[in-house]
């Protein structure tokens, strides 16, 4: 049930029992795995407008966190047959690891489409009760996204070291976790950092303790302007190191500089969506996953004296990317690291070397 009182009956899979959350959709064909354990998909039901879900089953690699992260999972068709040389187990099997519960059999379709026309709302999966009195009781008394403050749920408690490829990089970053993914981390090493991940309340004297070479703002689930903790401290580190921000890093660096957010009607997931470089007139492909947006003409009351708006969106024109020359800084409101999807964006992790090299210099 959606909080307007549609209705959609199907059968479920994984976990029996009653879930609440944002209904969202994504248009991504492959790449479940990696969209279930995304942290930014904390307190949402993600419903999958690809027919066919569950195909290749699940393995311990394409994973984007240490645990499933959605509140419920929705697909026209779900396969129980899975066929994959990495897979381990069946998507029911690993769905009812992490207690989620899931529905199949529903025209996602005309679910999309509805969502499309009427935005993003609350909704409830039940195998517990029919009675819809009962049902939407409940999903009026829900919270709604817009104003909550959903990092503490996802970030890390402590400092750790990411560094799988155990090389001795050029550069040490710290990162905010605001609910990072896996893959952020791992292309971050790929490009020549050590990387420090920090928990989101870190005050910003801790985080330049020990004198990294860059700051990371990583991406995250929830209202960013609800997140007043990261914004006071982002304001503590601007100017002193080079910040590179993604998704909620992107949003949280804007707020922190003066700017303002705004929900979007339905968000932008998916795995498909075009973004154009204003600087090379050239369009990327990119992963998205976000609710929120930088509100651009906010972007004229920032406190500093200049910034340029690097990318745009294609579909909607809201911004994918801006540049702060002044105080060394750039951010991006996709996903470079894709996870899953296209690596067109992939050259933005050495943006951020020159950025680092720029600022030495």
């Amino acid at each position: 049930m959606l909080e307007d009182g549609k209705v959609f009956e199907g059968k479920s899979f994984g976990c029996d029992g009653e879930v609440t959350g944002e209904v969202v959709f994504n248009t991504s064909m492959t790449g479940y795995q990696e969209i279930l354990t995304d942290p930014s998909y904390c307190e949402q039901i993600v419903t999958m407008t690809y027919p066919q879900i569950g195909n290749y089953g699940v393995n311990p690699e394409d994973v984007e966190s240490s645990r499933v992260q959605v509140k419920g999972f929705i697909v026209r068709e779900y396969l129980n047959h899975y066929s994959n040389w990495r897979a381990e187990k069946s998507l029911e099997d690993y769905l009812r690891q992490y207690n989620i519960i899931g529905i199949s059999e529903i025209d996602t379709r005309q679910l999309t489409r509805h969502i499309r026309e009427s935005g993003a709302m609350k909704g409830l999966i039940s195998t517990e009760t029919a009675d819809q009195t009962e049902l939407k009781s409940k999903l009026d008394s829900f919270p709604d996204m817009e104003g909550r403050n959903l990092v503490d749920l996802v970030t890390c408690n402590e400092p750790y070291t990411f560094n799988p490829s155990k090389k001795d990089h050029k550069y040490r970053i710290a990162a905010y976790d605001f609910g990072i993914k896996l893959n952020i981390l791992r292309c971050l090493d790929s490009a020549g950092f050590d990387i420090t991940v920090m928990p989101a309340n870190t005050p910003p004297e801790k985080m330049l303790e020990s004198d990294p070479d860059g700051i990371l703002l990583s991406n995250g689930p929830g209202d960013p302007a609800a997140v007043s903790y990261a914004i006071e401290n982002i304001r503590g580190i601007i100017g002193k190191k080079p910040i590179f921000g993604i998704c909620l890093g992107h949003q949280l660096l804007a707020l922190a500089l003066g700017a303002r957010t705004y929900k979007l009607k339905f968000g932008h997931h998916g795995a498909n969506h075009p973004v154009k470089n204003l600087d090379n007139q050239e369009v990327e492909v990119t992963t998205q996953n976000h609710g929120f947006s930088v509100d651009v003409q906010s972007l004229d009351d920032i406190n500093i004296t200049s910034y340029k708006v690097t990318h745009l969106n294609l579909n909607d024109q809201t911004i994918e990317g801006i540049e702060y020359p002044d105080i060394s800084a750039f951010t991006v409101q996709h996903h470079p690291e894709a996870g899953p999807g296209p690596h067109d964006s992939r050259y933005i992790f050495t943006r951020f070397i020159k950025l680092i090299d720029d600022f030495k210099n």
